[in-house]
């Protein structure tokens, strides 16, 4: 079954400026549309290390969720495993500024209380033969729990990510039956209530060291953006992974494609600053790209012994 991801799948709606752009004016530019969501795009960040994911999820009962279902399929993503349902998808509509970030964002989430039905359906099948699970912290609170107890069941390590803190700060209780979270610096500020932005690596490695002890999460990695990411486990090892040097493109999903490296490195045996600088690498391919064709690699270039299956 390889890694199982579970989570949202989202339409992404994005708008670049031609020139110079103007906040609140009126900006000529291009628009695209493609597909998004944080698990959708870490499962097919996986995919492209040539390892064989397995997506859990909902998309549209529509010609653009069996498209989702198609893209990934020829990524050689299992899709088993999701389901279409009336608005399954959600929607992010974003503008970038002339440096590839995102200048302002809204999205729309889709209903997911259809896994949970799913999980209690198919959750056997689903975990019990997986490499490791891979998972949105602010899905269903259901949705979260049956996860933690299948992982517990069959033996599996859960590693984390969210796409709204606001509903993951509700969870802060899983995170201690969690291997690993990965969070941003400003979600971290949110997760510990306090204002981190204005950290270095340095400072922010040692506050996350504290902050891991004392809330007894196994480990957890927040990224930094172009200062690249801090780790810390409870045991109290930590470090700095700095970030790629690479042109930015466009910094949407980089953050999706360091999640997926980490997950990758650790689970199949790599430790946990070796897996963050996978993640650095792919999400260093993610921002870098000047189409719309995700880079591809094979297993062997991150040191990994893990048989290619076609």
């Amino acid at each position: 079954m390889g890694i199982v991801v579970i989570g949202a799948v989202f339409v992404d709606i994005k708008g670049y400026p031609l020139s110079t752009y103007i906040p609140g004016g009126r900006n000529a530019g291009r628009i695209e549309q493609v597909h998004g969501g944080v698990s959708r795009n870490v499962v097919e960040d996986i995919a492209n290390v040539e390892l064989r994911p397995t997506f859990v999820g909902l998309v549209d009962d529509t010609g653009m969720g069996q498209d989702v279902i198609d893209k990934l399929a020829r990524h050689k993503v299992n899709t088993r495993f999701i389901q279409k349902k009336p608005d399954g998808m959600g929607t992010w509509l974003a503008i970038f500024d002339n440096d590839g970030d995102v200048h302002a964002a809204i999205s729309k989430r889709p209903d997911t209380t259809p896994l949970t039905g799913l999980l209690q359906e198919q959750g056997d099948a689903i975990f019990a033969d997986c490499d490791s699970i891979a998972l949105e912290l602010d899905l269903e609170k259901e949705t979260v729990k049956q996860t933690l107890r299948y992982a517990k069941k069959y033996g599996k390590k859960v590693f984390a990510v969210v796409s709204n803190m606001s509903i993951a700060m509700e969870r802060r209780d899983f995170l201690q039956q969690i291997d690993c979270f990965v969070c941003n610096q400003q979600e971290a500020g949110l997760l510990f209530s306090d204002d981190y932005d204005h950290l270095s690596p340095d400072e922010m490695c040692r506050v996350l060291t504290g902050n891991v002890r004392s809330a007894n999460i196994p480990s957890m990695v927040v990224t930094m953006g172009g200062q690249g990411a801090v780790y810390a486990c409870a045991d109290g090892s930590c470090g700095i992974v700095p970030a790629k040097k690479v042109d930015v493109m466009d910094t949407t999903g980089a953050g999706d494609a360091f999640f997926a490296g980490t997950v990758i490195g650790l689970t199949y045996g790599k430790t946990l600053a070796d897996a963050c600088e996978i993640g650095s690498r792919l999400a260093a391919s993610v921002i870098c790209i000047t189409e719309n064709v995700c880079p591809r690699f094979r297993p062997q270039e991150f040191g990994l012994d893990v048989p290619v299956v076609d």
